[in-house]
């Protein structure tokens, strides 16, 4: 009992509310991260409010996947687009692989309106990849909300745009046992 008591107190403490309604204080790291802290409906404990998404990064874009005529900075936003593909990383966040670690995907959404097709897909500068990040890009891709491509106005026919999503390490205490129920004996 003396144990649980050490393990709960300073967890209290940490976690505590911070006494003032309605005030919330952003994390040190979100700033310094450069992202953006999307907190959900739910509870501060739900994996949504725990994801930090980095800015949209507009990796390419030209007439063609094969014909780059622009890097980065000189291509023009797609907000429809970008904000689908933000709504879609918050909506997958379960889908994450457990690891047991902090990890992060980069997510890159390329689009081709000649075809009027865009693919997903993780992009190397993430910290989870290969079948772990590739099932996670499904599951964004399941929940990524209907864009019609040929109502978003774009300078380009071919887009490369990506978003950096971190996920934290999951909390020790949300995979204790809980002992609400009382054992079933056939009592």
């Amino acid at each position: 009992m003396l144990s649980l008591a050490l393990l709960a107190v300073p967890m209290y403490l940490l976690r505590r509310p911070s006494g003032v309604p309605g005030a919330s204080q952003p994390d040190a790291g979100v700033a310094a991260f450069g992202g953006v802290f999307r907190e959900g409906e739910a509870d501060a404990s739900s994996p949504t409010a725990q994801v930090l998404l980095g800015p949209i990064q507009r990796v390419k874009c030209g007439p063609s996947a094969n014909q780059i005529a622009s890097d980065g900075e000189l291509c023009d936003s797609l907000p429809a687009l970008e904000e689908a593909l933000r709504s879609s990383i918050l909506g997958a966040v379960d889908c994450a692989p457990r690891t047991g670690k902090e990890g992060s995907i980069n997510f890159v959404l390329e689009v081709d309106f000649d075809s009027g097709r865009y693919n997903l897909f993780p992009g190397k500068s993430g910290k989870w990849r290969g079948p772990q990040a590739r099932r996670a890009i499904q599951c964004v891709l399941r929940g990524f909300p209907p864009v019609d491509l040929a109502a978003v106005s774009h300078q380009h026919n071919y887009y490369a745009i990506a978003i950096l999503a971190v996920y934290p390490a999951p909390d020790p205490f949300d995979i204790l046992p809980t002992f609400d129920e009382a054992p079933s004996d056939g009592q």
